[in-house]
């Protein structure tokens, strides 16, 4: 199977940026595709600065969603934003005021390959950080999620003045180009190797990242992306454009939960393949019933507001989404929304503004006038307690349900 390979390098214009990212991009794109993905054939994407959060994501989001193995060879530098304190991406635009605003959060990337089968997903990263990035970094390690292996490097901000160098991808590059791809720790350690000798202080300064894929025992295992998920267009019903902002999902708790309706079991129950292979082989409803069985066993276990009962309210939506639905997915993204809130999250929480975002993409395909201006009021009244990242959003709905109004 033709695996997919996306290549990024970005770090901001002018004097915030720390790290020179695109100067790896040259050396990556002389390495055969089949080498950089490890497979016979391969489809390579390249971001070179890019200047919008929602360009990166859209290129993410496909390649997430591609069948075979994915590899993200990703070179830049993070910075945190000033309300949450969450580590971004830093694009072209970006400077410390605006990081919320104009950078790719990195919970995004963990979203986005949380999705994907377990073990088929790569990601190697070469990044520099300011100091205040660095402090939390230190205490806090990035992770790509328990199905990702993560290899490379984070690096402490450089001289005053100065502009690093990719090493450690610019090493990983040149070994690849010899047309042999070892296997990733021992490519890994190949590129620390060599990329220490053009820089031996990295040697007791960086944070290295080498984590395999992984589970805790007892975990269901993440339900992958169906390949016939509809990908959304860039035009709504009702004019809301933007793609909705990836979903953070609780991984379910490790206690093994008995399946509806069956005798206890010993070995831990895996629900997600069979609403996977359900959903791909088109059998909606069966899949949303399994759904909801399991969302009222989480209910029934662990109560109203779990996070395990979140989670299985979100698999709900992407199932109605999958089936064209929408005005069953916002309806359960609305109440996602208001689970998320009514626990005490609060309106800036990555996964209210997700499920808030969701709702109103849903909203935007409702064809139906009168349920859409149902929803829009519902709706409307939310986006005033969580306005969201995008500008407007409020405005939006407004200006749209005044124009369903005039359709009765």
């Amino acid at each position: 199977m033709p695996g997919t390979v996306l290549l990024i390098a970005a770090s901001p214009a002018g004097k915030g940026c720390l790290v020179d990212a695109a100067s790896v991009l040259p050396v990556l794109a002389a390495v055969a595709p089949s080498v950089l993905s490890g497979t016979d054939t391969a489809n390579v994407v390249e971001l070179a600065d890019p200047l919008q959060p929602q360009a990166v994501l859209t290129r993410l989001r496909a390649a997430a969603t591609a069948p075979g193995p994915l590899t993200v060879f990703l070179t830049g530098q993070l910075q945190l934003d000033r309300r949450q304190r969450r580590p971004h991406l830093a694009l072209a635009r970006t400077t410390p005021a605006t990081v919320r605003y104009t950078g790719f959060p990195w919970h995004w990337i963990r979203e986005e390959l949380r999705l994907r089968a377990p073990g088929s997903t790569t990601l190697l990263v070469d990044l520099h950080t300011d100091a205040e990035t660095w402090q939390q970094l230190a205490a806090q390690p990035l992770a790509g999620g328990p199905g990702v292996a993560l290899y490379g490097r984070v690096a402490p901000p450089p001289p005053r003045r100065a502009v690093a160098v990719p090493t450690y991808m610019k090493s990983l590059a040149t070994i690849l180009r010899s047309g042999h791809r070892p296997p990733l720790p021992q490519l890994h350690q190949q590129a620390l190797t060599r990329s220490y000798g053009e820089d031996p202080d990295s040697a007791h300064r960086d944070l290295v990242l080498a984590v395999e894929p992984g589970y805790r025992a007892g975990a269901p295992m993440p339900m992958p992306m169906p390949m016939t998920m509809p990908t959304p267009m860039p035009a709504t019903a009702h004019g809301y454009a933007a793609a909705p902002a990836p979903v953070p999902v609780p991984a379910p708790a490790p206690t093994p939960v008995t399946a509806p309706g069956s005798a206890p079991v010993s070995a831990p129950v895996d629900p997600h393949a069979e609403i996977t292979a359900a959903v791909q082989s088109g059998r909606h409803a069966e899949a949303a019933v399994l759904a909801e069985r399991w969302e009222r066993t989480a209910l029934r276990t662990y109560g109203p507001g779990a996070d395990e009962v979140v989670h299985w309210m979100e698999v709900r939506a992407d199932l109605a989404m999958f089936a064209g639905d929408a005005e069953l997915s916002c309806r359960i993204w609305l109440a996602v929304a208001d689970a998320r809130l009514t626990a005490g999250q609060p309106a800036d929480a990555a996964g209210v503004e997700a499920a808030v975002d969701r709702a109103h993409h849903q909203w935007g395909r409702i064809g139906d006038s009168t349920r859409a201006r149902e929803l829009g009021l519902a709706l409307a009244g939310l986006r005033g307690r969580v306005p969201g990242r995008r500008q407007g959003a409020l405005d939006d709905i407004r200006r749209n349900l005044s124009r369903l109004q005039t359709q009765t």
